[in-house]
């Protein structure tokens, strides 16, 4: 069960940012600096695709209401990605079956996921951008932090992981009611763009 703190991790970390772990595993891995990390995560075709996706990501992640079409696409995404390297880093280890791992880390990016998507949402209802831009490089620098601190620490950085978790989870249930305010203004905008469209 020694890599189960990892698997947590990544599952987290790629609910907030899959591309980011992704390419920060198959780098630590690359350099030598991380043995447990998967070949399959250090090839080149894989990093490049990541490290592209990673800025696609980084951009559209400070842009309002950009950010959030962005996070719906990634619904799925975010929590295979979170099962696939979760599986591949049990495959790698041989101490945890690759489906238990697989549930783990796609399960725990699912609800990182739900959070980093809710928050968004909450954050939108606010006209200025700032707050996007703030929160992204937080993100950001939270994922990059997390999982190298993971490489080292895998069992440390899982409490923190832990903790993140459920203190978003816990923010989620306060912003509800702006989550809610910012489903109707985009229901009440393509009602208006259905309007206009049918307008001679």
């Amino acid at each position: 069960m020694s890599v189960l703190p990892l698997v947590f991790t990544s599952g987290w970390a790629s609910g907030v940012n899959a591309y980011a772990v992704v390419l920060l595993l198959g780098l630590f891995g690359a350099a030598g600096v991380a043995d447990d990390v998967p070949q399959t995560l250090q090839r080149p075709e894989v990093l490049i695709v990541a490290g592209v996706l990673f800025l696609c990501e980084a951009v559209a992640d400070k842009i309002p209401y950009v950010d959030s079409l962005w996070d719906s696409v990634h619904t799925v995404v975010r929590p295979l990605a979170g099962a696939w390297v979760g599986a591949l880093l049990a495959g790698q280890s041989g101490s945890l079956s690759d489906v238990a791992a697989g549930l783990i880390g796609g399960s725990t990016a699912l609800a990182s996921h739900a959070v980093k998507a809710g928050t968004r949402m909450a954050v939108n209802t606010s006209p200025e951008p700032f707050s996007n831009i703030a929160l992204s490089l937080a993100e950001d620098l939270g994922v990059g932090g997390i999982v190298t601190f993971a490489v080292f620490h895998p069992e440390a950085a899982a409490v923190v992981a832990a903790v993140l978790l459920a203190g978003g989870l816990l923010t989620l249930l306060f912003l509800v009611s702006r989550i809610r305010r910012f489903l109707r203004r985009r229901a009440q905008r393509r009602e208006e763009r259905r309007l206009a469209s049918r307008a001679p």
